[in-house]
């Protein structure tokens, strides 16, 4: 499939917006046909910004058009299992955006579908594409920083987000929203995760108790060979927004991440002041980028994705234990979900 491959678009918001941006302007392989989202003012407004042809209102009707080649998920995550089943019934190649159910349940049965119809899938998980995550794991494979024994991942929100998004049933709960990137890193760089422990609490925000989630957690992994990890998620980084990771060797350290937006300090004689990244668009937009042109080549000259639904099951799979360790405050084993 060496030609332009014709791209659906399901999910209109935030992040689905974002994407057609992209589609229409940076990933010269796609050509944005199709777009659908359940707001009919959200995807008409999309539709008419990047030149999309054809607006549905609906996922099934846009998955049944016969002139889309590939299908990219971008809708509310409750509703990924319908939409990704569907268009793998209807053999339309898939990308994903994390995460990729809110339920173990959902994903596995996603996958036996997606196996019994042989159709592509891509799990979304764009810090993999981004330039310093990449650089760490290369870096990991070359053995130069030895061994690695310890990891740690943080990841800071600049904002609270609405309530009524931060209810489990809409989110699926801090850990599963948060950091299942961070959990993917982790397994990326260290291997399976086999055990986990997570406290955490409403310390920040008095009104997300209402919510029955929390604003800050703290999770220590333990990992199938031995090795440790710490992975620290908060909604109240109210300075920026805050990403890092970092790798512990017997040779080495290697630190991912960066405030500063703008490569610019300013000197007086108050201090020293910079800029810092406001958000994930500005952080990953590149990283964003990266992987759906991968997914294009991917689709393009029959590749198998780097990302795959495994990877996708197995990050949930570890958030899903993270989150029952942190309401019955014990260590649990990842393999019991």
């Amino acid at each position: 499939m060496n030609k332009k491959i014709n791209v659906g678009l399901i999910g209109t918001g935030r992040l689905g917006t974002m994407y057609a941006e992209f589609l229409a302007s940076r990933v010269p392989a796609a050509r944005l046909v199709a777009v659908a989202d359940l707001v009919p003012e959200r995807v008409e407004r999309c539709a008419e910004t990047y030149g999309v042809p054809k607006v549905y209102y609906n996922h099934s009707d846009l998955n049944d058009d016969p002139d889309v080649d590939a299908v990219i998920v971008t809708a509310t995550t409750v509703n990924h299992m319908e939409i990704v089943v569907d268009a793998a019934e209807k053999s339309k190649p898939v990308f994903c955006e994390k995460p990729m159910t809110l339920s173990l349940k959902q994903a596995r049965e996603m996958k036996t579908v997606i196996e019994k119809q042989g159709v592509f899938y891509q799990q979304g998980y764009m810090r993999r594409f981004d330039k310093g995550q990449a650089a760490a794991k290369q870096k990991i494979d070359a053995g130069v920083i030895g061994k690695p024994v310890v990891f740690r991942g943080s990841s800071r929100d600049p904002y609270l987000p609405t309530l009524e998004y931060l209810r489990p049933e809409n989110s699926g709960g801090q850990i599963l929203d948060m950091a299942i990137h961070d959990i993917d890193i982790a397994r990326w760089y260290m291997g399976e995760i086999a055990t986990v422990f997570a406290v955490g609490g409403v310390l920040a925000y008095p009104e997300v108790e209402e919510t029955g989630d929390t604003d800050n957690v703290i999770m220590v992994l333990k990992f199938e060979n031995g090795t440790l990890g710490e992975i620290d998620i908060s909604r109240n980084g109210i300075y920026g927004y805050d990403i890092r990771a970092e790798v512990l060797g017997t040779e080495g350290t290697l630190k991912v991440g960066y405030l500063r937006e703008t490569p610019l300090l300013v000197l007086k004689a108050e201090g020293v002041t910079h800029d810092v990244v406001p958000y994930f668009p500005q952080r990953f937009g590149d990283a964003y980028v990266s992987q759906l042109n991968d997914f294009m080549h991917n689709l393009q000259f029959d590749k198998s994705p780097m990302i795959t639904i495994d990877d996708g099951i197995a990050g949930l799979q570890v958030a899903v234990a993270a989150t029952a360790s942190l309401k019955e405050n014990r260590i649990v084993s990842v393999k019991n979900y």
